[in-house]
């Protein structure tokens, strides 16, 4: 009986031990900058995403902003393509969606349309993670409104006045006898940021309607002819045409002098157009390895065409200083 005992303990115990292995072989490490993934999809990796499976690829988590999701897409695309060895995953949610993921410490870039805030930078130092900012593309903010809305132009001064609620009518700034309905981002957006720091210096009015992103203000003020919005200036675009039902606004820097379009690649370079603004990603320390060949790729010749090609425009001699002085 002592001996069976003792041989049913020593089976138990192989059985304990082999269940408590299997469960930490199923644990999966927070991704980190060119995480190796050892296995094809079905038998333990992860899955290349919208890509079927490779063995031995590396994996790139990139995730925020809204604004630059589609963007980042193309651009992840493009560089697997080339590289299939490398897996990028692409999500959005908004700038602070992303700024908050970097500073947990769970995805690799960033995507911010704005600069991150001394004290999340703080936050992310605390855990260790030294942000490392890069520009790789530069958005002008369309200001937009139904087709069949008359009003051509807005200065600066009277697009903040009508999102801090100050003017409500279209009748005030040339336009028809109706209320003013506004669509903006929420508060998790870079976008909502920029704009309410850069262009209504103040508060937002509480009647502004809060969208989830770009697209949903696009499709807002197409439908709504008493409608406004404020869009990356991608999103405004289908081809080498504005979307049908849309029109984006001149705008000029002062009340009665000419209006500029966003559209045209000039008046972004050149800054006559008054809404512009770096786009940001910000890489969990300085990039190694297959993360910072990515990120060159971004930068380079053929990455700035894709920017070009997605509706935004490429980086300034200023912003190439940044990242010169930014990756080390």
């Amino acid at each position: 009986m002592e001996v069976k005992a003792r041989k049913s303990l020593f089976v138990c115990g192989v059985v304990l031990l082999l269940i408590l292995s299997l469960a930490l072989a199923g644990c999966s490490s927070a991704p980190g900058q060119g995480e190796k993934v050892t296995g094809d999809a079905g038998e333990g990796g992860q899955q290349d995403p919208g890509k079927g499976s490779r063995s031995g690829a590396v994996m790139i988590q990139i995730k925020g902003s809204d604004s630059e999701v589609n963007l980042v897409q193309k651009l992840a695309e493009e560089f697997m393509a080339e590289n299939p060895q490398v897996q990028i995953a692409v999500t959005g949610g908004g700038s602070g969606v992303g700024i908050a993921a970097i500073i947990d410490g769970t995805i690799d870039i960033a995507n911010s349309s704005r600069p991150m805030k001394n004290e999340e930078i703080e936050k992310a130092r605390a855990n260790g993670i030294d942000p490392v900012p890069v520009r790789f593309a530069v958005d002008g903010i369309a200001v937009i409104v139904n087709e069949k809305n008359p009003v051509g132009t807005l200065s600066v001064e009277e697009i903040g006045a009508i999102y801090r609620g100050e003017i409500k009518n279209w009748s005030a700034v040339g336009g028809a006898n109706a209320k003013i309905n506004l669509f903006g981002r929420q508060s998790n957006s870079g976008t909502y940021v920029f704009f309410m720091e850069s262009v209504l210096k103040g508060d937002y009015s509480p009647e502004m309607r809060n969208m989830g992103g770009n697209a949903d203000i696009v499709e807002a003020v197409k439908s709504d002819v008493t409608g406004i919005g404020y869009v990356a200036i991608g999103y405004t675009k289908e081809g080498d045409s504005i979307r049908p039902g849309l029109k984006v606004l001149n705008v000029s820097q002062e009340k009665g002098k000419p209006g500029v379009t966003p559209v045209e690649l000039s008046n972004i370079t050149s800054g006559a157009y008054p809404i512009t603004r770096p786009l940001y990603q910000f890489v969990a320390g300085q990039p190694q390895g297959a993360l910072r060949d990515f990120v060159l790729f971004e930068l380079s010749e053929k990455g700035q065409e894709i920017v070009l090609g997605q509706g935004f425009y490429p980086l300034s001699d200023a912003d190439r200083e940044f990242n010169k002085n930014s990756l080390k």
